[in-house]
């Protein structure tokens, strides 16, 4: 039978559309260029070919497209039953996962690596922040990720795409030093790999080596696809460095330059997050408000995400709703999340966070404080990086700091215990 890269049966009699289907799970993995349309591919050359039909759901999943993904899933189902136990098991998980059954398919995606660790895609669907344990709204989601990844370590060794996930989940548990010898060892194993790229740019941030990282980011993005799926959140990555160095203005150039959400190519849960967080970011900075860019995310934040329901873009829409003054939007978004409470992950806390932010945006400092301040040591519930959740500490430290309360914002920066730097936000 043939097998896939990690010695695993792949149901097919097409050598081609297996060598196909590897080089496109590969291209997933190092989060590179036209996903979507080398899974089509695979499927074109054997349409009967279950795990290929399953990465083609995953890949849509990922770049907002739920119908689609949820259709090939479908599909995969209908054509895993004269596939192999373990190819049967494949498909469930990442067909759960696609459909929205988080709780099963994490369950499912357990019990099944426990017999198959080496089931990269399967385990693919909890790694980075919005994978499984990243939705789940759990206070311990970056510690059960990396005491996962710890386990599974001696089953992949220097696999590159494990090492560089291995690394982003160290860093985002604070074992820097071991995240920064794996992102550097995954960048040598594959040079043009998103993912390693990534981590490495968030050990920098968290490091403080801001310097540092725009070198790196500025040699390595040149050979990255503009049309990768990672391509804008990296260049987010060069922009908030030249942020935290203090040149707004280069940074407001990268949005201009490479972060239009409309972009083809990125996730719109990305596209969206990191325009908003930058541009709100530079208003904390105490840059004046790009009045021409926000309508245009209230549009995209309008058709991508048209109901609430994914909670990291809910707090950043309530951002874009309070700054364009859509009050019938930010109103229905409040309403939506509300009702999410209990079914909707990190709702509990989103909710009260939509009113801070919302707060800020009129200048309403009090308020502001009052709404985020009891959220703040429960923040990794909604989702997101470290890096990605300082926009809320930044709002709050802010906040502080224009309401004249500066020794709340050094207490809270102290209590954090952060190693970083001063965080940039104007009094």
């Amino acid at each position: 039978m043939l097998t896939d890269r990690y010695g695993l049966e792949a149901s097919t009699d097409s050598t081609p559309a297996r060598d196909a289907y590897v080089s496109a799970v590969d291209c997933l993995f190092a989060a590179g260029a036209d996903i979507e349309r080398q899974f089509e591919a695979v499927i074109a050359l054997d349409p009967a070919f279950a795990l290929a039909h399953a990465a083609y759901a995953r890949s849509l999943a990922l770049h907002g497209r739920g119908a689609e993904a949820r259709a090939a899933a479908a599909r995969a189902r209908e054509l895993a039953a004269s596939a192999t136990r373990r190819e049967r098991q494949h498909v469930a998980v990442v067909a759960l996962a696609v459909e929205g059954q988080a709780s099963a398919a994490t369950s499912a995606m357990l019990l099944h690596l426990d017999e198959f660790p080496r089931d990269a895609m399967v385990l693919s669907l909890t790694t980075g922040v919005f994978g499984l344990y990243g939705t789940s709204g759990r206070l311990d989601r970056e510690r059960l990720l990396l005491d996962l990844l710890d386990r599974l370590a001696p089953h992949y060794g220097e696999d590159w795409w494990f090492v560089a996930q291995h690394a982003f989940a160290e860093c985002e548990c604070g074992r820097l030093a071991a995240a920064e010898e794996h992102a550097e060892r995954a960048l040598t194993l594959h040079t043009t790999n998103g993912w390693a790229a990534h981590a490495r740019a968030h050990v920098h941030y968290e490091l403080g080596e801001d310097e540092a990282a725009d070198r790196f980011l500025t040699d390595w993005l040149p050979t990255y696809p503009r049309g990768a799926q990672l391509h804008g959140h990296i260049t987010w990555h060069t922009a908030i460095s030249a942020l935290m160095r203090g040149d707004p203005a280069r940074a407001l150039n990268i949005f201009n330059a490479h972060m239009d959400p409309r972009v083809a190519g990125q996730p719109p849960l990305l596209a969206l997050t990191d325009a908003v967080a930058l541009l709100w970011r530079l208003e904390l900075a105490g840059c004046a408000r790009e009045t021409a860019a926000w309508p245009a995310l209230r549009s995209y934040a309008i058709e991508k995400f048209p109901k609430a329901g994914m909670t990291f873009a809910d707090l950043h829409n309530a951002i874009v709703f309070a700054v364009t003054e859509d009050h019938e939007s930010r109103a229905r978004l409040a309403a939506e999340v509300h009702d999410g409470m209990g079914k909707q992950w990190g709702a509990e806390i989103a909710h009260p966070l939509m009113r801070g932010l919302e707060a800020y945006a009129r200048a309403d400092w009090a308020a502001a404080i009052e709404a985020i301040a009891p959220t703040i040591d429960s923040l990794v519930q909604v989702g997101g990086s470290r890096a990605q959740r300082d926009l809320i500490v930044n709002t709050l430290v802010a906040a502080y700091l224009r309401a004249g309360r500066n020794e709340e914002a050094k207490t809270l920066l102290s209590r954090r215990g952060d190693p970083r730097r001063s965080v940039p936000v104007a009094s």
